[in-house]
């Protein structure tokens, strides 16, 4: 019967899409400052050490804004702290843009990472809270296409405001306007999210069953509602495990398989490319507009291929499209490296980057916050996603140091480091292969019962 999805659907796209403005002041903030820093160093008289310090400042917000979301958005809900999210992007914005001195560019900076660290955690979780098991993962996979939309439409937004003047127009105002011009999406975020209704499983772990019944309802029908609400009531008995839990019983395996994911999907080097990704075409021999033109393609790249698991992830699962995708990455980086350590630059090599970030952006960019979201109880869920997304961000700072370090080294060099994220990528799919389980088509109740043995055979019902 094809009556009535339509309208549930529009509703549940609506508020996953608006969600997804955080997956794009995600990818905003983090992609801005490549723009901004070389005209950041210039304008402030910053040495190398404060200049790394500046691409990193954000980051190190990350870290704990994650870490802290799971628990305040458990205890105040969903939706609350996609507006503290919201707010602390605009007010980084708006600080980045007006500094004196290096420190405060610095403190700016750290509360946007803040919001990156709480939206990268919170924004999964809601998506995956309010979409039935049906689209799931088409609807999870917006997160990481708004965050693929923000990194791609930085690139043109810099470029623009780039061309508004001359170098020291730049050095004076034009970083600034850079950052600054975050407040705008930051505005419209904040006022759509009072359009938008609170997660449903928050409502009625919570007791506010009738608020989450009229939710699920407009999610997709009465029936749906009373399904998911029976589901939500088995767990909603269980009283709330503390954090310390994570790591025993039926717990610790799915937050070792967050864990790890989450790992593999930095340490195979994507962010040393999207943040580097002009040094990299730059080292290979390429001069300045052709290596910003080889960074469009990437983004470009990295934005198509999204769609690509938008399109599959629900019919194909979590699973082929990991593997197919880790599988490609391994071959791609490793040629990457063979072409550094061979002297052979141009359009192969661009090719070769390419290929990966194809492979990376329709499996292991999105999936993994879409895996991440659906594997845990809901009692622990956000507590949960926290440390995933925590482990995300500890590792991408890790290998947004070192790989300056690497590729600079005479020790190491190029060649060696992409070598160096081919057997990450390669390990990555011998874990998925062994480790991880397919989660399409099952309710999150149902997932949640799949990591604990013991429970009742009478509870675990659908999930057999």
């Amino acid at each position: 019967m094809n009556t009535k999805p339509q309208r549930p659907l529009r509703f549940v796209l609506f508020a996953t899409g608006v969600t997804a403005i955080g997956g794009f002041l995600f990818g905003y903030d983090t992609a801005v400052i490549n723009g901004a820093n070389s005209y950041l160093k210039a304008h402030l008289a910053l040495n190398p050490a404060q200049e790394g310090l500046a691409g990193a400042s954000a980051i190190l917000g990350c870290i704990p804004g994650a870490m802290f979301a799971g628990f305040l958005s458990d205890r105040f809900g969903r939706k609350k702290m996609l507006f503290l999210c919201a707010v602390l992007y605009g007010v980084s914005a708006l600080l980045s843009a007006i500094p004196r001195t290096f420190d405060q560019f610095l403190l700016a900076r750290f509360i946007g990472g803040l919001g990156i660290g709480a939206s990268s955690m919170i924004c999964p979780v809601y998506i995956a809270e309010i979409s039935p098991e049906k689209w799931r993962g088409r609807l999870g996979s917006l997160f990481q296409l708004g965050i693929v939309t923000g990194i791609f439409i930085t690139l043109f937004v810099n470029r623009l405001i780039q061309g508004m003047g001359d170098e020291a127009w730049n050095i004076a105002l034009g970083w600034r306007w850079m950052l600054g011009m975050e407040a705008v999406p930051a505005v419209a975020f904040i006022g759509l999210l009072f359009t938008v209704p609170e997660s449903p499983r928050w409502l009625a772990r919570r007791g506010r069953t009738d608020e989450a019944r009229a939710i699920l309802v407009r999610v997709d029908g009465p029936a749906h509602a009373e399904t998911e609400l029976t589901a939500i009531r088995a767990t909603a008995t269980q009283t709330e495990p503390p954090f310390s839990a994570l790591f025993t019983g039926g717990y610790r395996r799915p937050l070792m398989l967050a864990v790890l994911l989450a790992a593999f999907q930095q340490f195979c080097g994507i962010n040393a490319i999207m943040y580097y990704s002009t040094k990299i075409f730059a080292t290979a021999g390429a001069v300045t507009n052709a290596a910003f033109t080889s960074s469009v393609w990437v983004g470009l790249i990295n934005l198509v291929f999204t769609f690509v698991a938008i399109a599959f992830v629900d019919r194909l699962g979590r699973r082929p499209l990991l593997l197919i995708g880790t599988a490609v990455q391994a071959v791609a980086l490793g040629l990457v490296g063979w072409m550094f350590h061979t002297g052979q630059h141009g359009p192969l090599l661009l090719g070769c980057v390419v290929l990966f970030i194809a492979a990376f952006a329709m499996a292991m960019g999105p999936i993994t916050w879409l895996f991440c979201s659906e594997i845990f109880p809901n009692q622990i869920r956000g507590r949960a996603m926290s440390v995933a997304a925590f482990t995300v961000w500890v590792a991408c700072y890790i290998v947004a140091q070192t790989f300056p370090m690497l590729n600079d080294s005479p020790a190491v060099g190029p060649a060696m480091t992409f070598w160096i994220y081919a057997a990450v990528s390669l390990a990555s799919f011998f874990f998925v292969l062994a480790l991880i389980p397919e989660t399409k088509g099952r309710t999150l109740e149902e997932i949640g019962r799949m990591w604990n043995p013991a429970e009742p055979a009478s509870r675990k019902g659908r999930a057999s």
